[in-house]
């Protein structure tokens, strides 16, 4: 029982990190986008082409590998469990 808590404690505070992380990434990729525009040669829209910009960022790598926040952990967690009982 005492694992499920340390677990589920786990999940919540993973998870602040993760919405944090994502957020702050996106709030980064936003200002290079706007940088972008500004120095001027795009012909679209400043709105149009930081919203294709967020876009394309919603299907790149860089956002997925933000799941690690979940993954990483858990592994050593479970890797630890493992070495300390049954190595």
């Amino acid at each position: 029982m005492a694992l499920i808590r340390v677990l589920f404690i786990a999940f919540v505070v993973l998870t602040v990190v993760y919405v944090s992380l994502s957020f702050y990434s996106r709030a980064r990729r936003r200002d290079k986008l706007e940088a972008e525009w500004d120095e001027g040669g795009i012909a679209t829209p400043r709105d149009t082409f930081v919203q294709d910009g967020l876009r394309a960022y919603d299907g790149s790598l860089r956002r997925k590998l933000i799941l690690g926040v979940y993954i990483v952990p858990m592994v050593l967690v479970g890797l630890i469990i493992y070495l300390v009982n049954f190595a």
